[in-house]
């Protein structure tokens, strides 16, 4: 697993010659750290980078909203219908993004929004996997806790907001780690979408840096290396805040 990483760091320190000699050696003859100083000469990469943390910081902070007061609902409150229409929000998932590429591009088209941000956006500001995870988490919160807020005069919008999100940490933290990777990663979509360089996010930034005849390896490797700095700086506050929760959401005095 960790082999094509240790490669892709190897990589990005040879001059362009030492890539691809035989037998492959681990590292060059000289560790070549200027092939990170020349991702920003030949292309605009810290544009990339900060489109891509735009659109994937505003997907994570709205899935992690609409998915978490959305299972709470689900979950906890009461009304005609609830689990058919459950069932058929999750029945979505059955459908493969293929079939609705063309009439998602067809509506963006029709508003306007193609080569816009807003593009990426908007089809990711809610999930229904996002909604069943934290659905099934809120299902396992004591009813003794809404019980005693209720008691108390609490409304379900503050039973959701001072109770059940400072208890579900955890299912939070994993939720924001998926959505993260899937959102950071994504090339499809903005493969589809986004046509001005300007615009470009860090997948297909780092596609466009692929040259017709001839590819800089060195450099493509150190964006690569940039590009996955934050995924791991991501996933590991987000484990952290994964430990928390589970040790701070049981219930004391029993």
């Amino acid at each position: 697993m960790l082999f094509p990483f240790v490669w892709m760091v190897s990589t990005s320190l040879k001059q362009l010659s030492e890539v691809f000699v035989f037998p492959p050696t681990l590292m060059g003859e000289s560790l070549r750290f200027d092939n990170y100083l020349k991702i920003s000469d030949r292309f605009p990469f810290m544009t990339y980078f900060l489109n891509s943390l735009k659109v994937t910081g505003i997907v994570v902070v709205s899935q992690l909203l609409t998915s978490s007061m959305a299972g709470y609902v689900f979950a906890r409150l009461h009304f005609k219908f609830r689990d058919l229409i459950f069932g058929l929000y999750l029945a979505t998932l059955m459908i493969p993004m293929q079939v609705t590429m063309i009439p998602n591009f067809v509506i963006m088209r029709f508003y306007g929004l193609v080569d816009t941000h807003a593009a990426l956006i908007l089809p990711g500001l809610v999930s229904a996997f996002g909604t069943f995870l934290m659905r099934q988490f809120f299902l396992t919160i004591p009813k003794s806790l809404e019980d005693a807020a209720k008691i108390d005069g609490c409304t379900p919008f503050g039973i959701y907001w001072r109770i059940f999100v400072p208890l579900t940490m955890p299912a939070m933290a994993t939720l924001g780690i998926f959505v993260f990777m899937g959102t950071w990663n994504d090339f499809f979509s903005p493969l589809i979408y986004i046509n001005t360089q300007s615009k470009m996010t860090l997948p297909l930034g780092l596609a466009s840096m692929q040259g017709m005849y001839s590819t800089d390896w060195p450099v493509l490797m150190a964006g690569t290396v940039i590009s996955v700095l934050p995924v791991i700086i991501v996933f590991l506050l987000a484990q952290d805040a994964f430990i928390k929760g589970v040790t701070l959401s049981g219930i004391k005095g029993e």
